[in-house]
């Protein structure tokens, strides 16, 4: 069941069965027009109205306070068990990379290059383009995991 109101008039709730769609919004926008035909709704649309304009009301879940503690820890592991595989994956191709970087610093220097090392250094981008989404991808994760590290750090507790 998904709720809908509008901007105009937060009061008038629209009901739907299903989830937020195209075809749920168009069924809500037919239950509009029949509050309009039969004067009901507080509000004049004369401007017009598009179902995409509809707002979508949540609400909230009652869940218990142990249950959303506990999907908080599941959460957690989660963060911290894809963080654990992009340091993998980081660590794996650092040192080749490291060694291509070194390559790189060649091409801006005037002594000669060879043409083993050129091809050495083409064939090594796409490990150093690895490598650098790997890491910035850890590093992005890593400051993430700061929570999740917390919150198991709480749920740990005696």
């Amino acid at each position: 069941m998904v709720q809908y109101t509008l901007a105009q008039s937060p009061e008038v709730i629209l009901a739907v069965s299903g989830k937020d769609s195209r075809k749920a919004r168009e069924k809500a926008m037919d239950q509009l027009v029949d509050l309009m035909d039969d004067g009901k709704l507080p509000t004049n649309l004369a401007n017009g109205f598009d179902p995409q304009q509809f707002i979508e009301v949540k609400t909230p879940e009652t869940t218990s306070d142990v249950k959303s503690q506990e999907d908080a820890v599941v959460e957690a592991v989660q963060v911290l068990s894809h963080l654990a595989t992009l340091k993998m994956k980081m660590q794996d191709s650092r040192e080749d990379a490291l060694q291509i970087r070194k390559l790189i610093d060649l091409l801006f220097i005037d002594e000669p290059i060879t043409e083993a090392q050129v091809t050495e250094l083409k064939d090594g981008f796409k490990t150093l383009k690895s490598f650098a989404q790997s890491n910035l991808k850890y590093r992005d994760a890593r400051s993430q995991a700061e929570t999740a590290r917390q919150v198991l750090d709480e749920a740990l507790k005696p």
